[in-house]
């Protein structure tokens, strides 16, 4: 059934909020089971979508507390509301550098002849990591045509769930600063595009806190409905990303 919902609604993904016991209540408890679900599958980790659930639980729901905590298939995730926006509380994914021939067919299927600085994947997430080259810049990417309609012919073993292109941002240029940028691409989970996408910064969090020596980072994901999110690498090994919420539409599911 929570699969037919998510395919119905046609979104990146849709999330599911559940009691953990009978006695539970949406106002008052803290702790609450959330699943994902893509219009083709269900997926180990989403943050936009756990964002929303919090959202829905603090401002709609009006629940009581400052921080919940989401029982998942990736373990607890915290979500912890602050004046100016939702932190959430996430893994932080290593990713290791990936031989590029191993990966060569699938990345010109998706951008060609584009140049590449660098190539990383992260085996706990399944993602692949491909930085343009630093010559490139943000109009670059955002414009960039990323061929996703056949990555599945190429790329059928299962090693590769997700697409992401990251390219250096300008923390000191005259616009407004980004370390980073990225776009996402999953069409092996049924997603062409994700507009942002919190579990693809669980690894970009990773990389460029490495390449940039940095713990705080502010990220620009720049697709057509991009976003944008603040990072903090903690002392545990996790991460907190900072992000905001509106809610822009409402309604009732019938049988």
């Amino acid at each position: 059934m929570h699969q037919k919902i998510a395919t119905e609604m046609n979104l990146s993904e849709t999330a599911f909020i559940r009691k953990l016991h009978p006695t539970d209540n949406f106002t008052q408890s803290s702790r609450f089971g959330l699943r994902w679900f893509t219009p083709a599958c269900e997926v180990p980790l989403c943050g936009h979508a756990t964002l929303a659930s919090a959202a829905v639980l603090f401002h709609k729901i009006k629940n009581v507390n400052s921080t919940l905590t989401f029982v998942t298939l990736s373990g607890e995730l915290r979500a912890k509301r602050e004046e100016d926006g939702i932190v959430l509380d996430f893994p932080l994914y290593p990713a290791h550098p990936q031989d590029f021939h191993e990966v060569e067919d699938l990345i010109k299927t998706a951008i060609g002849d584009t140049l590449i600085q660098d190539i990383c994947y992260s085996p706990d997430t399944r993602k692949l990591l491909v930085r343009l080259s630093d010559t490139y810049n943000r109009s670059f990417l955002e414009n960039l045509k990323v061929n996703t309609q056949n990555l599945l012919q190429v790329e059928n073993t299962g090693k590769v769930k997700g697409l992401i292109l990251t390219l250096k941002g300008d923390p000191d240029g005259q616009a407004q600063a980004f370390d980073f940028y990225s776009r996402y691409f999953a069409p092996w989970l049924g997603v062409a595009e994700d507009p942002v996408t919190g579990s693809a910064h669980t690894v970009l969090s990773s990389y460029w806190s490495q390449q940039l020596g940095k713990k705080n980072m502010h990220a620009c994901q720049c697709s057509c409905r991009g976003g944008e999110l603040e990072i903090s690498l903690r002392p545990d090994g996790r991460v907190d990303i900072r992000g905001s919420v509106a809610i822009v539409l409402e309604g009732t599911l019938t049988a």
